[in-house]
């Protein structure tokens, strides 16, 4: 199979604001007003949780639908915390993101205890936001200047 490439497309429309799109979808990235933002939107570090959150749903399903096991519950809360001091600029002592992450699943399924824990280990296995909130991946920087028409 070959790969696909997901992306986001967008720009800056305030010294908080993001405004982008994901395929069809307008995503709008905004912080709280503790931090200068309008408090219109989740903020960068919400939609990372969301992320994940979303993303074990997906295949928590998925991984269920193919040990042929019945979810009739399942509840997903992330939290994490962050020291704020490196993004403004207090301190560098300690890292900009979340120091880690707490997952919390209400899970109800027809399974055995055996076959439940099959489908937990699966999940964290196959889940792509999972493997890149545990694995380091390439980030690639391009600048690039506007062009300025006269």
């Amino acid at each position: 199979m070959s790969l696909f490439n997901f992306s986001i497309n967008g720009k800056s429309t305030s010294a908080t604001k993001y405004e982008g799109r994901a395929r069809q979808f307008s995503i709008v990235v905004d912080e709280p007003a503790i931090f200068g933002g309008e408090d219109s939107a989740a903020n960068p570090v919400e939609y990372i949780l969301a992320g994940y959150a979303g993303c074990l749903n997906v295949v928590f399903n998925v991984v269920a639908k193919e040990l042929n096991i019945k979810i009739n519950q399942l509840n997903i809360n992330v939290n994490g915390d962050i020291n704020p001091e490196k993004l403004l600029g207090i301190s560098d002592k300690e890292r900009a993101g979340f120091q880690s992450l707490n997952v919390h699943i209400e899970l109800n399924t027809d399974a055995s205890t055996e076959k439940e824990q099959l489908l937990i280990s699966k999940v964290k296995e196959r889940c792509p936001v999972n493997d890149n909130l545990l694995n380091p991946t390439p980030v690639k920087y391009v600048f690039t200047q506007p062009i300025i028409l006269n």
